[in-house]
C-alpha cells in the first residue's frame, strides 16, 4: 500500500537519538559472507528494505539467512546457484558485489547489471577491468555479467577513479586468489575499512584499507572461518540528523557515532554556525540556536563532502543567511530535489552540475515527491523546518536507507506521521 509522510514543521529538534548500523556497509558484509561455509553473525544490522533485498539475493544463491531484531545469521554451507537474477539485483545496486564473492569462491558468476536510485551513470567497467586483471574471463550479454576463472591470481590494479563498488568487488574476489593483489587509487570510505576488518576477522589478509592503496594477500579457502561482527555506525544517517538539527535550530545528541567518519560534515556545519561537541567517545551534541549562514559545497570522494549528503545539505541551506553554491562532481543527475524544494518556496538556480541557493526566511509546507533516497531525506529536512504541513510521497525510497525514521524524529519533538495514500486520491493516481 502506498503511504506518505505528513509533517507539521517549525519545531526545533531536541533530545537524544541512536544511530543505526551503516546500510552501505552491511550490504557488502552480507555479500562477503558467501566466501565461507562457516556461520556468520552480524550485529547492529538496520531494518531496511535494502537489507531485505540483499537477504533475498544471497538466499537465492543458497545462503541460509535468518534475522532476529538487529542480528542476522548467515551460513553459505553450499552455494546452489552462481546466478543473481535481474528481478533481485535490479532493485539495488549494492547487490552487484556478490559478483566478486561468487567468482572468488566458485570460480564463476552470472550477475544481472545493477539497479538502485536513478541518480546518473554508474557503469561497471572498473569492476570488469579489475576482475579481468585477476584472471577472470568476462562477458556482458543480455543485461548480465558472466565471469569465469579457472584460478584467480593476484595483480596490480590501478582504478581510474576511486570507485567504492569496484574496490569492494575486487577485494572480495582477491581474498581467495593466489598471491597478492594491490589496488591503487582505491576508495577510502569508512565502509571499505569496515569490509576489510570483517574479512580479516574471517581469516583474510587485507591491509591498507582506508588509504589509497589496499593490499590483499590471498589465503586458502580453509583459512576462512565464521565470525561475530558488529556493523559500523551509519555516517550518512548520522549526518542527516545533524543537518536536521541545524536546519530546525535544535539541540540534539547523537549516540553510536564515529566522529572521525563525520569530519567533512562537522567542518561544514561548524562553518554555517553550528556548535558540535564530543560528549563521549561515541556521542556528539549539535546545537544551532541561530539561523545558519551560507556556505559552499563541492561533492568529492571520501574524505571529501559525500554526494549522498548533497541533497540534505541543500535543504538546510535553503533557509541559511546568504547565497550558497553547491557543485555536484560525482553524479550528473543528483539535483532532482531542486524542483520539489522550490515548490516549498526555496530559491535555487541550477546550471549544469552547479546549484546556487539563495537563503529565504522560511519554507512553506507543500506536497512533494521523493525521487530517490537522499532527495527524500532532503524533503524530510525541508518539511521539519517549514511553516505549515508538508506531505512527502514515494516513501519506498526512504525505506531503503533510514531505519525507524518517524519514531526517531518524533522522539526529538517532530510532529510527523506515516499514513496510507487514499485509493481515490490524485496522488495515488500519479503513483
Amino acid at each position: 500500500m502506498a503511504e506518505k509522510f505528513v509533517i507539521h514543521g517549525g519545531q526545533p529538534l531536541r533530545g537524544d537519538v541512536a544511530i543505526s548500523g551503516a546500510k552501505n556497509s552491511v550490504l557488502k558484509l552480507m555479500a562477503a559472507s558467501l566466501l565461507t561455509p562457516a556461520e556468520i553473525i552480524l550485529n547492529n544490522v538496520p531494518s531496511l528494505s535494502d537489507v531485505d533485498v540483499m537477504k533475498d539475493v544471497i538466499a537465492y544463491l543458497g545462503c541460509e539467512v535468518s534475522q532476529n531484531d538487529n542480528t542476522v545469521q548467515l551460513r553459505a554451507r553450499e552455494l546452489t546457484s552462481v546466478e543473481a537474477p535481474y528481478e533481485l539485483v535490479s532493485k539495488m545496486r549494492a547487490s552487484f558485489t556478490v559478483l566478486g564473492a561468487l567468482l572468488g569462491r566458485c570460480g564463476e558468476a552470472k550477475v544481472s547489471l545493477p539497479g538502485g536510485c536513478s541518480i546518473g551513470k554508474r557503469g561497471v567497467d572498473l569492476h570488469v577491468k579489475g576482475l579481468e586483471a585477476l584472471g577472470a574471463e568476462i562477458e556482458i550479454n543480455h543485461g548480465y555479467v558472466s565471469a569465469k576463472a579457472k584460478a584467480l591470481t593476484g595483480a596490480e590494479i590501478l582504478l581510474d577513479i576511486p570507485s567504492v563498488g569496484a574496490t569492494e568487488n575486487i577485494m572480495l574476489a582477491a581474498v581467495l586468489a593466489k598471491g597478492s593483489t594491490v589496488i591503487s587509487n582505491a576508495a577510502q570510505e569508512p565502509e571499505i575499512l569496515d569490509l576489510a576488518n570483517f574479512l580479516n576477522t574471517l581469516g583474510a589478509d587485507v591491509n591498507g584499507a582506508g588509504t589509497t592503496e589496499i593490499v590483499i594477500n590471498g589465503v586458502k579457502p580453509e583459512s576462512l572461518t565464521g565470525a561475530t561482527y558488529s556493523v559500523v555506525p551509519d555516517r550518512i544517517e548520522a549526518s542527516t540528523y545533524l543537518m536536521a538539527a541545524v536546519a530546525t535550530h535544535g539541540d540534539v545528541t547523537l549516540h553510536n557515532v564515529f566522529a572521525t567518519h563525520l569530519s567533512p560534515i562537522i567542518y561544514k556545519l561548524q562553518e554555517v554556525g553550528a556548535e558540535i561537541t564530543t560528549v563521549s567517545p561515541n556521542s556528539l551534541r549539535v546545537q544551532c540556536p541561530e539561523r545558519p549562514k551560507a556556505t559552499n559545497i563541492v561533492t568529492l570522494p571520501y574524505p571529501g563532502f559525500p554526494t549522498d549528503l548533497q541533497a540534505p545539505m541543500m535543504a538546510l541551506l535553503t533557509t541559511a543567511e546568504g547565497v550558497s553554491i553547491i557543485k555536484e562532481t560525482i553524479y550528473e543527475n543528483r539535483f532532482k530535489q531542486i524542483g520539489e524544494l522550490k515548490r516549498m518556496g526555496a530559491e535555487i538556480q541550477q546550471e549544469g552540475n552547479v546549484a546556487v541557493v539563495t537563503g529565504v526566511e522560511a519554507l512553506s509546507g507543500a506536497q512533494v515527491r521523493a525521487s530517490d533516497l537522499r532527495a527524500g531525506a532532503a524533503l524530510v529536512i525541508a518539511g521539519l523546518q517549514a511553516h505549515g504541513t508538508t506531505e512527502i510521497l514515494d516513501l519506498h525510497h526512504l525505506d531503503r536507507g533510514y531505519e525507524a525514521l518517524v519514531p526517531k524524529l518524533n522522539s526529538l519533538g517532530a510532529d510527523m506521521i506515516r499514513v496510507p495514500v487514499e485509493e481515490d486520491s490524485p496522488e495515488k493516481a500519479a503513483i
